[in-house]
């Protein structure tokens, strides 16, 4: 299959092209513009070095390739810039993903296998907690909004073009590296909670912070759904071979379907690298749903995905031991 991955030079993005490389009946090609990839990461395949939003030097590639599947990854993804700069989300994320939407259908290529997230959900109730796919979908920041906007410009695009599938996957919190330690989370001034962890743990930062502990939960921390990117990377190649063998449009939730508190993966974390470092507590973030967790039934009963590093433990050590790598 030829296979089009935009943002293959990013955290997720590289890991999926590491896993279809490795099946060798793929031809695959990487378009990133690399402002937070890198392409030291890209293990398979060729790279291009573009931007999505030079429409006109992105209509040229689909013209000298017959892509036979658009995975599309690039995107901006920090939650509190996003908030101070909506344009730059709506702009990146719906606008190129609606650009690239576009070309999909005028050049006949018919899987599509989108990059979402559970921003879309918002901030659900506990009460309807684990969430599905056809819970409320609420976002409370551009981010969120951002994403959703273009999975309706997908799902609108499916019903007016019959022959154009595609499939969201929700990712939730996303963490870990390589097992093979190939390749890992190498973005800078990241602000996901295992990476931040990692850096403590080897001293590459002073200290951490909680924000919030009188959330209601057992101690008083927030609950995430933490997956490990092998797991996920697999997913993506799943929803390929669903496309191509069901031709129908889904999305689905990427999650393990339980959650941990920010307090016990930290202990965690500590318990793995051997290093008690500092953690202060602080204010509240706006906008932090206490729990939030992944009902993943219909991503094992659909796609028959079964997860294989569902290991806190192992997602925080394969984090630690790619963080000494850089």
């Amino acid at each position: 299959m030829k296979i089009l991955i935009t943002g293959g030079a990013g955290y997720i993005g590289s890991h999926v092209v590491k896993q279809l490389g490795e099946q060798a009946s793929h031809n695959i090609t990487v378009l990133d513009n690399l402002t937070t990839g890198f392409q030291d990461s890209i293990l398979y395949g060729n790279f291009i070095k573009m931007d999505l939003g030079d429409f006109e030097s992105v209509e040229e590639l689909f013209k000298d390739n017959s892509f036979d599947a658009v995975i599309h990854f690039a995107a901006s993804l920090i939650v509190p810039e996003s908030i101070h700069n909506p344009l730059k989300y709506y702009l990146n994320n719906t606008a190129n993903t609606a650009n690239l939407i576009k070309l999909c259908v005028k050049y006949k290529v018919n899987k599509f296998i989108f990059s979402s997230t559970a921003a879309v959900y918002g901030e659900p109730e506990i009460d309807k907690i684990p969430v599905n796919e056809m819970s409320e979908t609420i976002p409370i920041n551009p981010y969120g909004s951002s994403k959703l906007m273009s999975e309706i410009i997908l799902r609108d695009s499916a019903i007016a073009h019959d022959d154009f599938n595609y499939i969201a996957l929700r990712y939730f919190n996303v963490a870990g590296a390589s097992i093979d330690g190939r390749i890992g989370q190498s973005t800078k001034d990241a602000t996901h909670l295992i990476k931040v962890a990692s850096e403590c743990a080897l001293g590459k930062r002073n200290k951490m912070y909680i924000f919030g502990d009188d959330y209601p939960t057992n101690d008083g921390t927030c609950i995430r759904d933490y997956i490990h990117v092998e797991d996920l990377a697999n997913a993506h190649l799943k929803a390929l071979e669903y496309l191509d063998h069901y031709k129908q449009s889904e999305i689905f939730n990427c999650g393990y379907g339980h959650g941990f508190s920010v307090q016990e993966v930290l202990e965690t974390m500590k318990k793995v690298s051997g290093v008690n470092f500092r953690v202060e507590t602080i204010e509240k973030r706006v906008g932090d749903p206490a729990i939030l967790i992944s009902d993943n039934t219909k991503i094992k009963q659909k796609m028959q995905w079964i997860p294989k590093y569902d290991d806190l433990e192992l997602i925080c050590k394969t984090a630690l031991e790619w963080e000494k790598k850089i």
